[in-house]
Formats: C-alpha cells, sequence, structure tokens
C-alpha cells in the first residue's frame, strides 16, 4: 500500500544536479553528511549499491547523480520516507539518473522483511549506511518517534546494521558508513570478521578542531591492515565558506577520490559487478 507523503520540501545537492523531497518536520533531514557519504564511491564504480536506511535518499540519488554506470536500492522503513523518494524519482531536475534507481521499504534488520522486499544475500556491489548514532538510553530521545528511531539505534545497535550490510554485499563488496567521530570503536567493532581492509577519514570542521564525524570504508571479507588516514578539513580558520575541496563535493558533484588523494585506491568502489 502507498503511504502519502507528509507536508514536504524540494532541497537541491550537488549545484542542482539532485533534488530531494523532504519532510519538513518530525524526520531527520539530510544535508552533509549525506552527500560526504555518496562521495566515497567513486564516478566510475559498477554494479548495485544498496543505500541502507535511507531515509529520503540524498545519499543514494547523489550516487546515481555521479556514477553513470551503476544502480541503487534504497531501502528504507518509513513509508512516508519512501513516499518522498518515489516523488524526487518523478522530479525533471532527477531524469538523468532516475531510470537507475529503485525503492524498496523493508526493515534492514529482519531477514525475512529483506527477503520480502526482494534484498537477496549478496546481491550488492557496494553499500552506504547513515545510520542511527545514538545506543538507547544513552540519550533523551526526542518526544517524536519518527525523529527518535532516525537517530537512536534498535536492540542490536550499530552490530546489527553491519551484520545486515554483510549479509547483502557480495564478498569482496565494499561497505562504506558515516558515523559521530566518539562512534569509531562500536563501528570497528561491529565489522571485525566482516569487513576488513578497513580506512577511516576523519572530518574535523577547521584544522585545529578535533574531528566530528569519521567515514569509514570496507571490503567484505578482506585481511588488509587497518589505515587512518590524513583528516579532511571542511573550514578555513574563519567564517563558515568550505574550503575548495570539500565545496567540490558539495557543489560540483566530485568524488572524495577527486579531492583527498588519500581517499583513492583503484581496487575500492569500482569493482567488478556481481553477476546475475
Amino acid at each position: 500500500m502507498l503511504v502519502a507523503a507528509p507536508e514536504t520540501t524540494v532541497d537541491a545537492f550537488l549545484g542542482g544536479r539532485v533534488e530531494a523531497v523532504q519532510p519538513e518536520r518530525g524526520h531527520h533531514r539530510s544535508g552533509l553528511d549525506a552527500v560526504i557519504l555518496a562521495a566515497a564511491i567513486g564516478p566510475n564504480a559498477r554494479g548495485r549499491v544498496a543505500d541502507l536506511g535511507a531515509g529520503a535518499g540524498v545519499a543514494g540519488l547523489s550516487l546515481a547523480s555521479r556514477a553513470s554506470g551503476g544502480s541503487v536500492v534504497l531501502v528504507e522503513r518509513e513509508g512516508e520516507l519512501v513516499a518522498c523518494s518515489r516523488e524526487a524519482l518523478d522530479r525533471p531536475a532527477n531524469a538523468a539518473f532516475a531510470g537507475r534507481v529503485e525503492l524498496a521499504c523493508a526493515d534492514l534488520l529482519t531477514e525475512a522483511a529483506r527477503k520480502a522486499a526482494g534484498l537477496a544475500p549478496a546481491s550488492f556491489d557496494h553499500a552506504l549506511m547513515n545510520p542511527p548514532f545514538h545506543d538507547r538510553g544513552r540519550v533523551r530521545a526526542s518526544p517524536d518517534d519518527l525523529r527518535a528511531r532516525a537517530h537512536v539505534l534498535e536492540a542490536g545497535g550499530l552490530d546489527a546494521r553491519i551484520r545486515a550490510a554483510a549479509a547483502l554485499v557480495r564478498p569482496q563488496g565494499t561497505l562504506a558508513a558515516i558515523l559521530p567521530a566518539d562512534r569509531l570503536p562500536a563501528v570497528l567493532s561491529a565489522c571485525e570478521g566482516r569487513f576488513g581492509g578497513l580506512a577511516v577519514l576523519p572530518l574535523h570542521p577547521r584544522a585545529d578542531e578535533p574531528a566530528v564525524r569519521v567515514l569509514v570504508r570496507g571490503v567484505k571479507g578482506s585481511r588488509a591492515p587497518f589505515r587512518l588516514l590524513p583528516g579532511l578539513v571542511l573550514h578555513g580558520e574563519t567564517g563558515s565558506a568550505f574550503r575548495p575541496g570539500p565545496a567540490a563535493i558539495l557543489r560540483d558533484g566530485a568524488s572524495l577520490g577527486d579531492v583527498h588523494s588519500s581517499w583513492s585506491d583503484p581496487n575500492w568502489g569500482e569493482t567488478e559487478p556481481v553477476r546475475s
């Protein structure tokens, strides 16, 4: 059954190359994190990409607009947000890539729900994830249930989400996740035995400030060593303007590998796709 979208706004990303439809209130609204996450995968990526817990689809849509050789499935359990993504795919601004984007309304954490939505095990080449980041009981959740579910992890925490990603991604497929910096230990623990060759990119507001976000990438089944990469600094010493590299990602559709050489890896994000 289709779910009607709530009151929404139309928000432009990548300098207008992407238009997302987002709830005006009551849900998490995507922005910087989603666009940076999408930039983790380069323009030459091929195969199927799952945007897991896609919300209104900003990350997946941004990736689809850049990587013309890939297809994207937006996986989201909240029907209102799926309705927003469906509306976005009908917008003329997104016509160039809308045919390569599918929607799946499913609870990512439930194997039966994934199966019912057609999300077969090991059927994706890449996965993106911008998960809720608070453990239940550690913070005061929003009284709005939908907003709370966007920020507070369910039973099983990050481990359950990484487990689901590992189930969906093929061997040697990839995962990229963006989280607050203080959640790094939890995501590294959750990846153990599932995704290896981990690389962590800290994101700093300014050069002299601690990282507020980390971007983590890994390869399913890899035994390559862990790497802590040089951080990406978002802003200059003063003001709110973005530095040239981040600005190219946010406004021009550049990938992280284009502007931050330590992220570049010809063996990651552009691997041979799943064969049906």
